[in-house]
């Protein structure tokens, strides 16, 4: 009887074994497209139709994503009750990774995003001017009013050891903008955005939401709005990269 009864009990764990899902990684989840890579990130362009889900896939490291458009979506943690997610347009948030989820639009309203997986290690986050970690340690923030109002605007959302991420703000007004960037930065043009970048000794390139591009460290670089109203980007710039452009 013990030899039988330990080869029931052995067939059924391998039964429950075999129908439990196994978590792909972020680049074989086929809602998940890569669109950028290097040696600091991984950047995905998330697109989820309405009534659809993803596969169950493995977040190991801490990641950005950010709202294309308003976004109503379950996100269900293996292990863990599932979280009903809601978002506006343009709407940053950050996770620490280390778990393995499924995001279905239940509600009918797609999903769009832009995920950027940061491929160091970040460090304990903290919020500037945006909430983007619940649970993040805060410190002051001195924009105004009035500064929302100018033509060129930048608001810092949060940082950790590792990056800090601002909100860039700018109209047609502003003209040509002229920068060179002291550390190596992702730039992601935020919905219904259109700016034309030139870095110097590159083709000119056109950015509109959801696309990015990389600026490396001391280039120079020129900004400017191709329509008529105000762009909004994101500038993601990675604190540890600065010694690379020190002469």
């Amino acid at each position: 009887m013990k030899p039988l009864l330990c080869s029931l009990l052995l067939l059924f764990a391998f039964s429950l074994s075999a129908q439990a899902p196994v978590a792909v990684p972020i680049p074989k989840e086929p809602h998940h497209q890569l669109v950028f890579e290097n040696s600091y990130v991984r950047v995905f362009r998330v697109n989820i139709p309405p009534h659809e889900s993803t596969l169950l896939h493995q977040h190991d490291l801490p990641y950005i994503y950010v709202a294309l458009g308003p976004t109503d979506v379950i996100h269900a943690i293996a292990g863990k009750p599932e979280a009903h997610l809601v978002m506006t347009d343009g709407q940053v948030g950050y996770s620490r990774g280390g778990f393995a989820h499924i995001a279905r639009t239940d509600s009918g309203i797609s999903l769009s995003n832009v995920t950027i997986e940061l491929l160091k290690p970040q460090g304990e986050p903290r919020n500037l001017c945006a909430q983007i970690v619940p649970d993040g340690l805060a410190a002051p923030c001195r924009t105004t009013a009035a500064d929302k109002q100018k033509s060129y605007f930048i608001e810092p959302l949060f940082e950790t050891a590792e990056i800090t991420l601002d909100q860039i703000q700018t109209s047609p007004k502003a003209g040509k903008l002229g920068t060179i960037p002291q550390t190596e930065s992702l730039l992601i043009a935020l919905n219904e955005s259109e700016i034309q970048i030139e870095v110097e000794g590159k083709p000119t390139k056109t950015l509109r939401g959801g696309e990015v591009i990389w600026l490396e460290a001391g280039s120079l670089e020129t900004l400017s709005i191709l329509g008529k109203k105000p762009s909004r980007y994101l500038q993601l710039s990675f604190k540890d990269s600065g010694a690379a452009a020190t002469p």
